[in-house]
């Protein structure tokens, strides 16, 4: 028995239907925050510059300077003014390529956190923090082609 035009018109109705509805949902879970997910820096704590892999952002009287060889120095300043961070209650399980990240709060003295490729964060003081997916790419400096 073949199935007539009319049934195959309903059958595609419902996957694009179906398709629409899965694609929705994965938007608002990748690309949404969680709702334990804090600001790292804020007034009480504000950031004052850092350093990621050698390149380093520097934030003073609210104008940020970074390297000649950051192409995205505005982006990646304004990223890490308002990175969310999710505290995690236990250590995560082997989190790849770490990278140090010095962060400089205020005048204090400079902290020497790890920065993993997962989205993982690292405090000296042995805490842990998830960057939402959604903030990830941003938290990254794109050099210049002449580099």
């Amino acid at each position: 028995m073949a199935i007539k035009r009319r049934t195959w018109n309903n059958i595609i109705i419902i996957a694009c239907i179906g398709m629409v509805s899965v694609l929705t949902l994965l938007d608002k879970q990748m690309n949404g925050l969680p709702s334990d997910a804090v600001p790292l820096f804020d007034d009480a704590t504000p950031l004052t510059g850092l350093q990621l892999d050698g390149l380093a952002l520097e934030r003073k009287g609210g104008v940020l300077a970074c390297d000649k060889d950051v192409s995205n120095c505005d982006d990646w300043g304004k990223a890490w003014l308002e990175v969310k961070v999710s505290p995690i209650n236990q250590t995560p399980e082997q989190p790849k390529n770490p990278k140090e990240l010095v962060i400089r709060i205020g005048t204090l003295e400079p902290q020497v956190w790890l920065m993993f490729d997962d989205g993982i964060l690292k405090s000296p003081q042995g805490h842990w923090y998830l960057v939402p997916p959604s903030l990830r790419l941003a938290l990254e400096p794109k050099l210049s082609a002449s580099h």
